[in-house]
C-alpha cells in the first residue's frame, strides 16, 4: 500500500487518521509541523501527505509551497484536510500545489477516496 506522511498537530486527530491509514494497511509516518514535515519528506519521500493547514511555525500553505519549490519532494501529492473552509482558503491551498482539499471533520470514506484518487492505488 502507499507510504503516507501525516502533517497534524492535534493529537487526537493525528491519533485517529494514522489508526485509520494503518488499518487500511498503509506505512505512516507523522509530523506536528511543518518544518519537520520537510525534513520527514526528505528524509521517506511517502507517497502522499496530509497536511494540516493551521499549525505552530510553518503553517500547511507555507510548508507545501516550501515542498513544491524542491526537486526531490516537488512530485509527492498533497492533500489538506483542514478546518478551514472558506472558498478562498481552497483555492489558497490548491494555488500552493494541493492535489485536494478536504474540511474536518472528514469521513473515513472520504479519506480512502481520496487515496485512490490521488495515487490511483
Amino acid at each position: 500500500m502507499a507510504r503516507i506522511l501525516i502533517v497534524e498537530d492535534s493529537p487526537t486527530e493525528q491519533t485517529a487518521l494514522q489508526r485509520l491509514l494503518v488499518q487500511h494497511g498503509h506505512q505512516v509516518w507523522a509530523a506536528v509541523d511543518g518544518n519537520e514535515a520537510l525534513k520527514l519528506a526528505q528524509e521517506h519521500r511517502p507517497d502522499l501527505i496530509f497536511m494540516d493547514v493551521v499549525m505552530p511555525g510553518l503553517n500547511g500553505f507555507q510548508a507545501t509551497r516550501e515542498l513544491k519549490k524542491s526537486a526531490e519532494t516537488a512530485e509527492i501529492p498533497v492533500v489538506m484536510i483542514t478546518s478551514k473552509t472558506q472558498d478562498s482558503d481552497k483555492f489558497w491551498g490548491m494555488r500552493q500545489g494541493a492535489k485536494a482539499y478536504l474540511c474536518k471533520p472528514v469521513a473515513e470514506k472520504d479519506i480512502l477516496d481520496v487515496i485512490q484518487s490521488v495515487l490511483g492505488s
